[in-house]
This record gives structure tokens, sequence and C-alpha cells, in this order.
């Protein structure tokens, strides 16, 4: 093995190897009894790149498949991408602008369609690329994409089934409106941003009284949709009220009823509330309810309609600006006063969204709602963390219909034909030529489906479904589903409602809502605040194993993940000390050892290493199975860094650098052989390239991939508790030396007493040889040693055995002496220091209360050092 671990030459040759042993592919034969586990990747959208979140959702999913391979079953990872609608329409309209200068309303439908096709045939690879660079282990033949031929038929299925069953409807009713992208949105495509606003109070005079309502509104331009005034029927303040009044909408005159709803909240503004139902949902409900007008007060675009008398054809912000100024100077306006308010954004373009009356597809999902609850309700389906119930629960209680119709060109085409001689709607699979009333005077529904309606297919449209395959058959529902906490309800909620209602079966069994990637001071990534970290660039500076470990150790349920260069650079440490360490082990093993040594004939250091083995492949298992990968990659890292290396073998070197032949040798480097190829598996789902590559070295199968998850009975407390006294004893000697600056070259004299405890003694004297390499002491048995405690030996204790170093032949004292007093000099200069700063009262009253606390404990911890080196002093 090459002396340095090169990730960039190792991956690139094991993504080679992988692929030409087809290592991933599934086997969909029926007569197979293995255990299924399979799986469906959140699909990317096709123009995207791999992102940081991208990755560590891969890395979780990855490790859970390879893990579950190594487990004796039968995988299945389906890899895809989304045609993902208005994003994609976006960047190829953006590009067609920059490159062509042409909108697409120039180019017509059919031939920007095509540019769209193009751009994703260029660009929609780059994704699965990478996500392939990471090591995911998908089966790759099988890779999907929402607008696919399978795909596009299992949309068509599924829209005109929901619609025969009543569930689908079309109807002239409020959405969210994006004036740009010109397409309604749905409820969970809005975002939400809070915006430091104001409160308009507008005063609007009551008809045949000189006498005025005062109105106020963060929207001051939507009063020309106003179709009514509404009050409390309990505010006092409004008691005299003439039965049936009317109020005049300022600036164009028009006359609007003055009516009493519950709804409205006496303690807001002024309690008096203006209605217009075609721009806030609120208010449409209420005006259903009073039989109210819909009064556009802008179009599609946001641009003012002929309602707005003078402020026709005026953008809604514009209108806004120049509404205020007439109404400041006729005197309307009452006052502003500084308001914060929520405010909707298009999740794709940023634009403030309007509500807007508009004819649209909608799903009726209050009785598809109620049988997801259900399956959550009764663990059918489980989440986890499980406190994401709440939120779950909470928001399909309170669910609206799903509009589901979008205005732009790329999508799923809904199947819909509307005849125009009779008005008959014709939804199908095939495309309709001629109506049931015998006309052929059709037209086809130029909107497409929300993009949310394909993917809320996925993990059964994936499979072949509406077709009976034996892919569906063997694999769905699928185990689980790893995906962000953030598309619980764009997301989850719609594929558990879809599978329900269209499969009669749960889509998954897990849901695990990982969280998300921030960045090292816990602020979310984003390019405007220039924090976004590439995973590419990590992985090409510190290679994958080392950023698949630093996601699987900060993946905490429940807690964001603080993303730094610095913590990817620590894993690479991590991966390099594997790499030294089997270099090592692969100079003393070779395709002739095999691990089939008795358990009666290894030592102790042996018996002690494979029992934490045992215990390591047991609790690995059980933190992957509840997917809490951080404990497990913690597990992996402790056993590793320091069991395995840092004790086990050191412990053996003695063993190993024997005679050839000789038994202890050949014994060591059986359980060493076993150790290290049963380490590399556990490792494997984790780390795939490094450990692949490392195992392929000790000639085993042709792959780690096919190897079995280590079964290993060997735990023995006793051993492990054995261990931990002579580890103790170790360290002691060893922080001793550290502490006398004694070189590890020189040989010093021990005594350990154990009197005390007759079996802690005859601990000591089985492992005497061990204690004795470890420290490269010689065990004095001498017990009318001088061991009081004087300047001549230092000594602790560990439950009442006592260790007595001697020092006489080993410090020079006046060495130590010189050395002591020198680190006294530097320890006063700095408390002098720090203490002048905490008397500065100007330091203290600038300097934050953490730093003054930092301070402090410094003063406090120099001290105690303080004390310890003249209490030493004093002594020699």
């Amino acid at each position: 093995m090459d002396t340095s671990y090169n990730s960039k030459e190792v991956e690139e040759k094991i993504h080679s190897f992988w692929k030409e042993q087809d290592v991933f592919a599934t086997d969909e034969n029926l007569k197979n009894k293995k255990k299924t586990f399979s799986i469906v990747i959140p699909p990317p959208n096709v123009t995207g790149v791999l992102h940081i979140g991208h990755a560590l959702n891969t890395t979780l999913q990855d490790i859970l498949c390879r893990y579950k391979k190594l487990k004796g079953y039968d995988v299945l990872w389906v890899p895809g991408t989304d045609h993902a609608g208005i994003a994609t329409q976006n960047v190829v309209e953006r590009k067609l602008l920059s490159e062509e200068n042409l909108r697409k309303e120039d180019i017509g439908k059919k031939k920007f369609l095509e540019k769209v096709l193009e751009w994703k045939e260029q660009s929609g690879g780059t994704i699965i690329k990478q996500f392939k660079s990471l090591g995911a282990s998908c089966d790759w033949e099988k890779e999907r994409f929402t607008m696919d031929e399978g795909l596009s038929k299992a949309v068509k299925k599924a829209f005109v089934e929901l619609y025969n069953k009543g569930l689908i409807y079309r109807a002239n009713y409020i959405i969210n409106w994006c004036p740009r992208c010109q397409t309604a949105l749905a409820d969970d495509e809005v975002e939400h941003k809070e915006n430091n606003g104001y409160l308009y109070y507008i005063k609007y005079p009551i008809v045949d009284s000189d006498e005025f309502l005062v109105v106020a509104t963060t929207r001051p331009e939507t009063m020309f949709g106003d179709s009514a005034i509404a009050i409390n029927p309990k505010d006092k303040r409004y008691k005299n009220l003439k039965p049936e009044s009317y109020a005049i909408i300022p600036i164009i005159g028009r006359k609007i009823p003055i009516i009493k709803d519950k709804y409205v909240d006496v303690d807001f503004g002024t309690g008096a509330l203006k209605i217009t139902p075609a721009h806030d949902f609120n208010d449409f409900e209420i005006g259903k309810k009073h039989d109210l007008a819909e009064i556009k007060a802008f179009d599609e675009k946001g641009v003012m309609t002929k309602e707005a008398g003078e402020f026709e054809n005026i953008d809604r912000f514009e209108c806004r600006k120049k509404l205020l100024k007439v109404l400041k100077e006729k005197d309307i306006l009452l006052k502003q006063e500084e308001y914060v308010n929520n405010v909707g954004h298009c999740y794709r373009c940023a634009t403030v969204i309007e509500p807007y009356i508009s004819i649209q597809w909608f799903i009726k999902i209050k009785p598809l709602a109620k049988k997801a609850i259900k399956a959550v309700k009764d663990e059918k389906i489980k989440i986890i963390p499980e406190y994401w119930k709440k939120t779950y629960f909470e928001w399909m209680n309170n669910i609206r219909d799903w509009c589901i119709s979008r205005q732009i060109w790329w999508g799923h085409r809904i199947p819909a034909w509307f005849c125009r001689d009779c008005g008959d709607i014709i939804v199908s699979e095939e495309t309709i030529v001629e109506c049931k009333c015998g006309s052929k005077n059709l037209k086809e529904e130029e909107d497409v489906l929300d993009t949310w309606f394909s993917s809320a297919l996925w993990p059964f449209s994936t499979m072949g479904w509406p077709e009976k395959t034996p892919l569906l058959k063997k694999y769905y529902p699928t185990s689980v589903l790893v995906t962000s906490f953030d598309i619980i309800f764009f997301w989850v909620a719609r594929m558990i409602m879809m599978g329900l209602e269209l499969t009669n079966k749960i889509p998954f069994y897990d849901v695990h809502l990982h969280a998300i990637v921030r960045d090292e001071k816990g602020k979310k990534m984003s390019k405007s605040t220039g924090n976004v970290i590439d995973p590419l660039k990590l992985i090409d500076e510190f290679g994958t194993d080392s950023l698949r470990m630093t996601f699987a150790a900060f993946a905490a349920q429940g807690r964001d993940i603080k993303m730094s260069e610095k913590r990817v650079e620590g894993y690479r440490h991590f991966i390099n000390k594997i790499w030294n360490a089997s270099r090592f082990a692969l100079t003393h093993i070779d395709e002739n050892t095999k691990d089939n040594f008795n358990k009666e004939d290894i030592k102790f250091e042996d018996r002690w290493i494979l029992s934490e083995l045992s215990k390591l492949s047991k609790g690995v298992s059980h933190k992957i199975d509840t997917y809490k990968f951080n404990e497990a990659a913690s597990l992996l890292y402790q056993f590793v860094w320091h069991k395995f290396c840092d004790w086990y073998l050191e412990m053996i070197k003695p063993s190993l650098y024997g005679k050839k032949g000789e038994e202890n040798r050949t014994v060591s480097e059986s359980v060493l052989y076993k150790v290290l190829k049963d380490t590399l598996i556990l490792l494997h789902p984790f780390i795939p390239f490094i450990t692949e590559e490392i195992y392929l070295k000790l000639n085993l199968k042709e792959t780690i991939t096919k190897e079995e998850y280590p079964s290993l009975d060997f735990y023995d407390k006793k051993v492990e508790n054995d261990m931990t006294f002579l580890m103790d004893i170790v360290t002691g000697i060893r922080n001793v030396r550290s502490e006398k600056n004694i070189s590890v070259s020189k040989k010093i004299s021990i005594h350990i007493n154990a009197e005390k405890d007759t079996k802690k003694e005859q601990i000591v004297t089985d492992n005497r040889n061990l204690i004795e390499e470890l420290t490269n002491s010689k065990l004095c048995d001498d017990t009318n040693i001088d061991t009081a405690p004087d300047d001549k030996n230092a000594s602790f204790s560990i439950n009442n055995v006592f260790v007595f170093i001697l020092l006489d032949d080993v410090v020079d004292f006046e060495e130590e002496k010189k050395r002591k007093s020198l680190k006294l000099n530097k320890i006063n200069k700095e408390l002098e220091k720090i203490e002048g700063s905490l008397k500065n009262e100007n330091f203290l009253k600038k300097a934050p209360e953490e730093i003054i606390k930092k301070k402090k404990k410094q003063v406090s911890e120099l001290k105690n050092q303080r004390e310890e080196i003249l209490n030493y002093l004093s002594k020699i």
C-alpha cells in the first residue's frame, strides 16, 4: 500500500470497479425469498447541481442501503430526477432572454418546449453524476424522470381515477397567484417573509351622513376591489349605525354595504374591516357567506384594472404610492403606523404573490387527509423524530383543497377536453377527438399539473404503477423515506395521501426527517450572504469519505448540522488513521492468513478487542436501525481511533514482531485479520471507498458489498473491566512521564501494590509483560522497596491499587526545578496581565459578559496550576 492515502485515485478506481462488477443491481426475481429493503431518492430538480443538502440526504440513504445489503437484504434504491415545472421553465426563459433576447411567447409553445428538452438533455445528467461521485449505491439502471413515458402514464391514470371518484374538480376560486410566473401556486409553495410595512387608516364616508368609518389596511390599492365594510355585531362603537347602512369607497365613489360578521376582530385596527373577496382568502369566504360581488382591482400581471379609475394600467405597487399621495392631499388618509406583517412570496422567483380569483383544478383534500392522519396515528407510518408528528397533524387537520393546475408550458398537461358545443368536460387517459354529444369541436386543456402532483406518486410510479410489475409487487411499500423536514407538507404528506388512495397501501413504513446543514456559525446558507459551502469542493480537497463521515458524525436527530471545512479536515485525519493502521496490519497478514483461531488460544488483549468488536457490531446495528447515524459514527470512531489503533495495535506488536511460525505470532495475525476485516465491513456503509480499497488488498471476496454483517459472540464483560483497569494503570504511568518530562525511551522502574484486592493483583500478575511493554518499564516485585512519597518517586492510586514510579534514576531534579520555575514565571506574568484587565473599569464596562467570564475562568485555572508547581517545588 502507498504510504499516503490518495482519495482521488482510490475513488476513481473504486467507481470503475463497482461499475464493472455491477454491484448495485437489483434482483427482481420474485422467487428470491430474501427480505427486501427499498427506498426512493427524493428526486432533485433535473436542472440542478449537488448542494450540501443533497449531499447529506444521499449520504444517509446510502448508509442505510449498504448496511441493509450487508445484513442480507435484497436492496432496491431507485434514483431519479424531477422535471420541476416552474423552476425549469424559469431557467430556460432566462437563458432564452440572455442569449437570444427572446421571450417564450416570441417563439411559441412548441419551440419553447423543444428548448426545455434540449436544456434537460444537456444539464439533466449533471446532478446524477454528482450523486454517483458521493458513492450512492442506487440501481442506476432503474433511474426515472417524472416526465418519462412510464411516469407520464401514471400521472394520467392518477388524475382520471381521482376525477372519476369526485376528488378532482374545476372551479372559480381564490388561489395564490404569482404575477411574475403567471401561474397559480399551492399554499405550501408560498414563502412568508416578515415585512416592515405600514397600517394605513383610510376614511370611508357613510351614505346620508356627515360621519365616516375608518378602515385600517396594509394594502390600500385593493380598495378598488372592495365589496363591503364589515363590523362585529358586538362592537359597541358602531351601535348607532342604521340597519342597511352603506359607505362610499373614496376616490372612485362606489357605494358598498356595511355588513355585520362575527369574524371581524374587534381589537384589530378600528374594528371596521374592508372586504375585498377577489384579493383576500378570508374576505373571499365572507363574500360567499354574504353574497358579495367579486371585483378584481388588478389583473393577473398585477396591473390595475378599470375598477381603479384614474389608476388603471398602473402596476399594483406603483399604484399604492400614487394612491397614498392622493389620499393625503384630499385628507382621506387619517394616519399611517409602522406595522410588521408576513407577506407571501413565490417560492421560485420571490415575487410578492396575490390572492386571486381564477378558474383552476383542485383536489378535495379532506377525504385524503383523513386516511393519511389515521395511518400516522395508528403508527402504520412512523415519523422520526417523533416530535414532527405534531406539525404533521396540525397541518393535515387544517388543510385546504389543493390547487393542482399551473399556467405554465413545461409539465404534465392536464388530460381534459372541453366541448365548445355542449359545454361538457371530458377527462381521459387517451386523446379525445369527439364528445359524447357527437361534436368534434373540442379544446384541450392548456394548463399543466403542479410538479408536486407527479412527485406525490413517486414511490409507486417509479416501480411501474399502474401496471402490476414484479418490482411493485416485491418492493412496495418502500421501507423508509429519508428527506428534509422542510418538505413534509410539499411532498411527504402528499405521497402518503396519494399512496393510500391509489394503491390502498402506505407508500413507506418510516419517514426519517433530517435537519438542514448550516454554516459553522449556525446560519442558513444562501448565495446572498456568501456562506454557501460547495460539497464538490470539499470532496475535491478532502475526499468523499471524509465528507460522508462528517455528515454522519453530526447528523443528530432534530439538530441542524454546523458545517465547516475544519470539521471535514478533521475526519480526513480519521481516514488517514485507518489507512495507516491498515498499512501496518497488511505487513503482517496476507492472503494466507485466516481467522481460524480457537477462543482458548487467544491472549488477553485479543479477547478484549474481540469483545469490543462484538459490542461495536451490535451497537452500530442498533443505532442505524433507529436512524441515530451520529451515534453509530461515534461508536466507530472511538473504536477505530482509540481502541484499535491507540491500544490494540500497540499491545500486539511484541507478538507480531516475534519469530515467524511462533504460536503467539500466528494467533495474533489471525485475530488481527479478523478484527481488520470486520471493522472494514462495519465502516463500509459510512466510508465506502477506502473500505473497499483496503478490503480488496486483503484478497477476499470480489467486493466488500457482498460481505455479511459481522455476527460476533466474543463479548466478555469481565475482560473489558479488567482491560479498563490495566489501561488506567498505563495511562497513569504515561501521565507521570509527561509531567516529569521523562523521555519515553528511558526505562523506568515501577511498583504496583494491589494487596488489598487479590483479583486486581492477579490481573497485574497475569499481564505484567503487557504493562511493561506499553510503559517501557520494569515491574519491581520487592515489597521492601521504599515507596514512601518524597522527591524520589511519584504515585497515584486506582481503586485501592497503588502505583509507584521510582524517579531517582530517571529524573534530573535540578533540571526539573529549572523547568518548573520557568513555567511558574510564565504563569505569574499571564496572571498579572489578566488580573490587570479585570481591574480596569473601562474594560469591564465595554467587554461582553462572556469575555469577562472567560477571563475569570482563566485566572482560576492559572492559580491552580501555580499552586501545583509551588507544592512540587517545595518537595524538591
